[in-house]
């Protein structure tokens, strides 16, 4: 092969699909991979990578973030594409109208949501396509009401049109709508299996914690794939579960052996991040998980709630204010264990939950980097995939690194590619592949961002290509580089 735009050379090249591990040339033009092999060029640009593992970019499958400052920190983080497909948004046509407009650093695309489209049919609220509406109506109890059939009609009508525009499934945000009748989230699955495609659910309580719901969490998520057929997509199962996880691992694993099609991702840390506004944060329902006002971290102060007084007046003057919340103890070995075990389970994968930045002295200039120093968010934001490298694909980790890497590009490209055919050339490092790459040394790769240092990007990430277009060279961010392009499902 010669005269391509681009040649790395001499990396350890990894497929986690053919799970090809060599030392190898990358060549790269057009935006697509157009050869592998020894002593590949000339070209426009060669890189030595020696020492360091190319391979496919990281497909987040679970970010809130929209913004280019939050997205660039994800690419520092390994990340190519980051779909917001739990919450979802719509209209979605007016998501990615402004995203493109705007331009993005990776790759982007969204899921219609079930939450806005109640909001919108059952409490009447005007919907912009933005995710900021959401968390801004969090704490109304009108959209949590039982809808009648007319309005679940509605809501439905509502998801079928984004579905019709290219929404990669529903976000369904039923945990935060505890009162929605379970027949209603069997009507939305029935439309995602008629659609053929997948729901993305934030799911109920378990019942352990709340013995009084309508029906326990993953259960209603297990029944709704084997009753309809959906492909149900499990939403971060270690902060839903909690300590009941091994439960639910197990209903999901036998869901699994039976046909079902259920799968599951997680996140590596053990503290949660939402509106202060959402319902099983208020206080009367605080206790079922084991919180109190203290076990919550107000972003855009950085205070630890002090009192239920001043957890109500939060919940009244900011429902939408991000908060950090601690569920399992991180440095305690049996709560390690459990969120480890929600990690390592049989294909679950790599999702960050990236929460959107929260700035203490009021936006900058959207292009404006680097960050300032009042910017604040989960450190899941920056650091969840090059954590996961961490914690599991050491050569003594758990996982080992060709299967984590499956789990952070891999497996989330195959449970979108069967509607979503861009998919096929992503989470893979072949010839013919889209060039969304990550380049990273091993023996420093690691997360750097912390619950005090929310934003510091991780360590050991050298170049990541978008589209084949650097989005960060030597670590850095290449700030004219804006070469995301929608990520839309044919239907």
């Amino acid at each position: 092969m010669t005269d391509s735009d681009l040649v790395l050379r001499g990396g350890r090249v990894i497929d986690p699909e053919s799970e090809r591990d060599e030392i190898r040339d990358v060549a790269i033009a057009g935006g697509r991979v157009v050869d592998i092999g020894n002593d590949l060029g000339p070209a426009q640009l060669e890189l030595d990578v020696s020492a360091h593992v190319v391979t496919a970019g990281f497909i987040d499958l679970h970010s809130h973030v929209n913004s280019i400052a939050g997205l660039r920190l994800q690419a520092l983080d390994g990340v190519t594409t980051a779909l917001e497909l739990e919450a979802g948004v719509t209209p979605v046509s007016d998501a990615y109208a402004h995203a493109g407009a705007q331009g993005r650093p990776i790759n982007y695309g969204f899921a219609t949501s079930w939450a806005l489209a109640r909001m919108e049919t059952v409490a009447g609220v005007q919907l912009d396509g933005r995710l900021d509406t959401f968390l801004a109506n969090i704490a109304s109890p009108k959209w949590q009401q039982a809808a009648a059939a007319a309005q679940i009609g509605a809501m439905l009508d509502r998801l079928s049109a984004d579905l019709a525009d290219g929404a990669l499934g529903i976000g369904v945000l039923i945990g935060y709508a505890p009162g929605t009748d379970p027949s209603e989230y069997l009507q939305v699955a029935a439309l995602a299996a008629e659609a053929g495609v997948p729901t993305f659910t934030h799911s109920r309580d378990m019942i352990e914690m709340t013995p009084g719901a309508a029906i326990d969490g993953a259960e209603e998520l297990v029944r709704a794939a084997g009753e309809t057929g959906a492909k149900m997509h499990y939403c971060h199962v270690n902060s839903t579960s909690q300590r009941y996880v091994d439960r639910v691992l197990d209903l999901v694993s036998r869901a699994q052996a039976a046909g079902s099609r259920v799968s599951t991702e997680a996140y590596p840390y053990g503290s949660g991040m939402t509106g202060i506004g959402a319902a099983f944060l208020s206080p009367e329902r605080l206790a079922e998980r084991g919180l109190t006002p203290s076990s919550l971290t107000y972003a855009p102060t950085g205070e630890q709630i002090a009192s239920v007084q001043r957890l109500r007046e939060l919940r009244e003057t900011d429902p939408g204010g991000l908060v950090i919340i601690k569920l399992l103890d991180e440095d305690e070995p049996s709560d390690r264990s459990m969120l480890m075990r929600s990690i390592e389970f049989p294909g679950a994968m790599v999702a960050s939950d990236a929460m959107p930045l929260t700035w203490m002295n009021g936006e900058p200039d959207p292009l404006s980097w680097p960050l300032r120093s009042d910017a604040v968010t989960h450190p899941r934001t920056a650091g969840t995939f090059c954590r996961a490298l961490r914690l599991l694909g050491r050569a003594d980790g758990p996982l080992g690194l060709m299967e984590t890497l499956r789990r952070c590009s891999l497996l989330p490209a195959r449970l979108l590619q069967e509607h979503v055919p861009s998919m096929r050339g992503k989470g893979r490092l072949q010839v013919g592949a889209d060039a969304d790459i990550v380049v990273f040394d091993p023996s420093t790769v690691s997360d750097q961002s912390t619950y005090t240092a929310s934003t510091r990007p991780s360590t050991g990430i050298s170049h990541v290509l978008v589209n084949g277009s650097f989005v960060v060279r030597d670590a850095q961010i290449v700030e004219d580089s804006l070469p995301g392009q929608p990520v839309r499902a044919r239907h």
